[in-house]
Parts: structure tokens; sequence; C-alpha cells
């Protein structure tokens, strides 16, 4: 390929999530524990991407259950008095660094107590990792979002299974985290021409709208803020498809490209009207549709929350292109890590 296009290692890619993979056996063992140990709440902490990503699995868990056992939230909300942890509450932290400093601050303020505490993360020697009671690692990733979400939706799925009677989903999840290593690479490399058309299209708008419903929500934000925002410098906003037609829409017009992510169970409904009000009013929109993937491996009932992951491998393709043809290298920072905040 040209040098000013992206290139795809499916190998290096597949090398990235081997480790969590080769963890799926240590996260059930330790969802199992904290429920035999009596643990009767878990708490989701993190910022950015990992905030999202939790909420996406727990929404993907009411859809599933009436259990309420599972809250995402943000470190300083563990202040509050609704989500202040005790004994039979077990926190788990996520950071791809350990070094985010609201979700370290968080977990240093517990390690002073008996709370359980847990991190999800890269290395073992981060200061997260040592801040907490016990500590997942995958290791030096290129993708450790998506080595997070393996394990924490297995985690989280063990302590369903042993603290539920009615949840039987396990076993169907944890065949179907195994073989989405594959259907991720495949998402990527199926949608390489696709992200560069896209690139091209967008590189010079001066803002667009990022839409996703239910779970998808989470890809949304994580492609506007933390890929378009964060990486780009692009004025992108991420929506709620839920909330669409509660103010949204009124700026949808010709002249703001809409980025439509579409993903599988109960909230695809509500993507699909959104999809019918631009192509009515607007010149349509960027469609980035989980259906449209093959997922080999993964159970049907498992793609509703593997959809939100597999459209994101999709879209990091529109992103690396934009950083080639914008100049902007995707590691380029003006604040973050920069200066004091």
């Amino acid at each position: 390929m040209p040098e000013d296009t992206i290139t795809f290692d499916r190998a290096a890619f597949l090398k990235d999530l081997r480790a969590s993979v080769g963890l799926i056996d240590a996260a059930q063992k330790i969802g199992e524990s904290l429920a035999n140990e009596g643990i009767e709440r878990l708490l989701l902490v993190g910022c950015g991407a990992p905030h999202y990503m939790f909420q996406a699995i727990n929404i993907w868990i009411g859809s599933n259950t009436k259990e309420d056992c599972i809250a995402d939230i943000y470190p300083i909300e563990l202040m509050h008095p609704r989500y202040a942890p005790d004994k039979k509450t077990a926190v788990i932290f996520g950071s791809h660094s350990g070094k985010t400093a609201e979700t370290l601050q968080g977990a240093v303020t517990l390690s002073q107590t008996d709370v359980n505490t847990l991190a999800i993360t890269q290395h073992a020697d981060s200061p997260l990792a040592q801040a907490v009671g016990h500590a997942l690692t995958y290791g030096t990733s290129g993708q450790g979002y998506f080595s997070s979400v393996i394990l924490v939706l297995t985690l989280v799925s063990a302590f369903l299974r042993k603290r539920s009677p009615g949840w039987d989903l396990h076993s169907k999840l944890i065949s179907s985290l195994q073989n989405l290593p594959a259907a991720l690479a495949d998402a990527k490399q199926l949608s390489m021409e696709k992200g560069m058309h896209h690139a091209a299209a967008l590189q010079n708008e001066a803002s667009l709208f990022v839409v996703g419903n239910g779970p998808m929500y989470t890809t949304a934000y994580v492609f506007a803020a933390c890929f378009l925002m964060e990486m780009q410098r692009m004025n992108a906003h991420p929506i709620d498809g839920l909330n669409f037609f509660h103010g949204p829409f009124e700026m949808a017009d010709a002249s703001t490209p809409i980025i439509l992510l579409l993903g599988e169970g109960v909230f695809r409904p509500d993507a699909e009207r959104v999809a019918q009000f631009c192509d009515r009013y607007t010149n349509g929109c960027i469609t980035y549709d989980a259906a449209s993937f093959e997922m080999p491996g993964i159970h049907k009932e498992m793609r509703p929350i593997v959809a939100p992951f597999v459209v994101d491998a999709a879209l990091t393709n529109l992103v690396e292109q934009l950083a080639i043809l914008r100049g902007h290298p995707m590691t380029t920072r003006r604040y973050m890590g920069k200066v004091d905040y």
C-alpha cells in the first residue's frame, strides 16, 4: 500500500489480545470467589473509555437480568453515600496505564480500608496495581481496551453465575470471548477501505456527530471523545441515540456529518429510527452496522454486548487514516500528560 494509507498487521493485533484470553480462567475464578466470599455488589470504577466500557456491560446486564448488584461509577462517586463501599462490596478499577489520576486516587483512598479492591490494567508494577488488593494484568498491549473488555465481562459474568441462579449466559459468553479477538480483527480488516473513504470525506469538517444507542453509546463516546477529540482535536459530539429526538436532531442538516453506530438487540429499533430521520431530512448518515459483521464463533445471544467493540475495531481505521491525512499523529496531545490539570 502507498505510504499515505493505513495498514493492518493481523498477527500483531491478535498477539496483543493473547494474554487477556489466557487470563479468562483466572478472571472466572476471581468472580466466583467474590460471590463465594459473600460479596453482594460490584462497583466498576474508571474514567474515560474504561468508564463507558463498564457502562456498556452494565446496560447489557440490565437487559438480561433483574439483578441490581452492579454499578458503573466515576472514582469521585466512591465518596457518595449511595455507592460508599463496605465489606460486602468489591471495587474493580480500570485503567490501561495504571496511572489515571482520579482512578488511582480512588484506589489509594480505599487501600486504607478493608474494602475488597481489584485492578484490571497493563502492568503489575503500575501505581494502580500496587494500590489494590489484587490486579489482573494483561501486560504490554496495543489493545488494552479490548483486553479489559474480555476480562471485565468474564469476571462479572462469573460473579453473576454464582450469585444469581437465573444467569444462564456464562458458558455462551466465555466461548464467545475466546473467539472475540478474531471477530475484532475481521471487523478491522473488512472495514479498511470504508474507513479510508470516510476519512477523506471528513478530514476538513468543522464538526460532526457520533450517535449510538444503549451499549453502542459507549463506542460513540469513545470514538468521538477519545479518538476524534483527544487524538485528532476534532470537534466531535457523542450523542445518545435514545435522546436524539430530544434536542440534538434540531442540529441535524446537510452541513453536519452524522456517524450512526447500529448495534443489535433491544436498542436497535431506536437506532434505525435515527437512520430513517437522517435519510429523510439530511443527506443521510455514515453508518457502521454490527449486523454487517459475521462474527464467527460469537453466540447469537452475545452479539449485543460484543457489537460495540466489534464496531469500535472497525472505526479505528477511520481515525488512523485521519491522522495520516491531517498530519496529526494519534499520539499528539496539547494538555494530556503535558501540563498540570
